[in-house]
């Protein structure tokens, strides 16, 4: 099982490219089901998630086929309308699968999701969706049965804001009768990016990226060309690791406007960070205060760059309150943290970290899920000595070469056996 060895006393320069956003990809990928024909992507990254994707979309009956970063799926009417627990356990997103199937073939038998183990999330949101769009829903030895002869629109009420049953309704919603609305959706820049898409394919979407979503039923979608949107959360992971390394580091390839409120709080902590129209810049900054950070859907704080952000705090001068709203297990990452000397007290979902500008010292940490992987790392980049980072394979699932980005950015960091 591989790791990450990072050694520390390096400052980061340079410029590096962001990936394609992994939370875009696989909703979009799934949307494929949608329509038969040959659907195109650029800007597709190479990742663990993909993968898994392709092997489940493989599994269905199409046919993928990759080409660096361009992706194709070859869609014919499906083999299979069942998501096999093996494939499905890998990764939360393929419930995504659900809507597509059940939309456009009348049923489907997709098996309860795994993932990171960062909380609970359950998918009732999405099952009580689709049963207000008239599907019926079992719950049977672990799987999901849903069947609908047609879905027919209506006025759906999200009591909490949830990205992927937002994803899902949205799908189902283009192929089924008269109107559907969605109020409280998901406003989350990868929403926008699934329903550009699905409306090039012939979807009538309306509202994508605010609270209220309005799809107009249409009778067939066709394949279509897309690029994917970069990844924000791997702009910001790379930002942060600019700054917690008094480094110059400029982002290339991303939307600065889709990270405001990192950026926000990155200026209230003392970083000069500019910005153009799809690059950001942080500038050395030798000590910096410590501030609060709250988590909440979209444009709020991300949950995806808590524990980055975390890494941060843990040398800020100061104390900072973390506060995590959207997942009640996303704290994992501090135990590691205080492995590496952090002074941090962890709550239920609140962690109150008192910075130590004099550093962090190395030790041994495991990581525990995706963003957990990318603060360990950051906070290995500081961290007196060598700090080797177990469980990497986490990281694979959502960075595309984290480590190269990094060395090209002057990090000593490898990957080791």
């Amino acid at each position: 099982m591989d790791k990450m060895l990072v050694t520390s006393g390096r400052q980061l320069n340079g410029s590096v490219a962001v990936s394609g956003a992994k939370n875009a990809a696989l909703p979009i990928l799934f949307s494929t089901l949608l329509a038969e024909g040959e659907h195109t992507f650029g800007n597709v990254p190479v990742l663990k998630d993909i993968e898994s994707t392709a092997e489940l979309l493989q599994s269905l009956g199409c046919e993928t086929i990759r080409e660096g970063h361009t992706f194709k799926v070859q869609v014919a009417k499906l083999k299979s309308f069942e998501a096999h627990y093996d494939l499905v356990r890998k990764m939360r997103a393929s419930i995504l699968c659900l809507g597509p199937i059940l939309a456009k073939y009348g049923e489907a038998v997709v098996s309860l999701p795994g993932g990171c183990a960062i909380g609970t999330r359950p998918i009732d949101l999405h099952l009580d969706a689709m049963k207000t769009l008239g599907a019926e829903i079992e719950l049977k030895e672990g799987y999901v049965l849903a069947k609908a002869k047609k879905l027919k629109g209506a006025t759906v009420f999200f009591e909490k804001t949830t990205v992927g049953g937002t994803e899902n309704l949205m799908m189902a919603a283009t192929l089924a009768e008269g109107e559907t609305i969605i109020e409280n959706a998901a406003k989350e820049p990868e929403i926008v990016d699934l329903a550009n898409y699905l409306n090039k394919m012939g979807a009538k979407i309306s509202g994508h990226g605010t609270s209220v979503i309005k799809i107009t039923g249409v009778e067939k979608l066709t394949p279509a060309r897309h690029d994917i949107m970069p990844d924000r959360i791997e702009a910001g992971t790379l930002l942060i690791a600019g700054a917690i390394t008094s480094g110059e580091v400029e982002v290339t390839k991303c939307n600065p406007q889709d990270l405001e409120a990192l950026i926000l709080k990155m200026r209230d902590s003392g970083f000069r960070v500019d910005t153009t129209k799809n690059s950001m810049k942080v500038f050395p900054q030798r000590t910096w205060e410590a501030v609060d950070i709250t988590t909440a859907p979209h444009p709020l704080f991300p949950t995806d760059l808590q524990a980055q952000f975390m890494a941060l705090m843990t040398v800020a001068k100061g104390t900072s309150v973390i506060t995590e709203t959207v997942f009640e297990n996303r704290f994992m990452h501090v135990n590691e943290l205080m492995r590496l000397g952090a002074d941090i007290t962890p709550k239920t979902q609140v962690a109150v970290v008192r910075g130590r500008p004099d550093g962090l010292t190395a030790a041994p940490v495991m990581a525990t899920d995706l963003r957990a992987s990318a603060s360990l790392v950051l906070a290995g980049l500081i961290a007196k000595g060598e700090t080797l980072v177990n469980r990497i394979y986490h990281l694979d699932r959502g960075y595309e070469n984290l480590e190269l980005k990094l060395s090209n950015l002057g990090a000593q960091v490898k990957r080791v056996n």
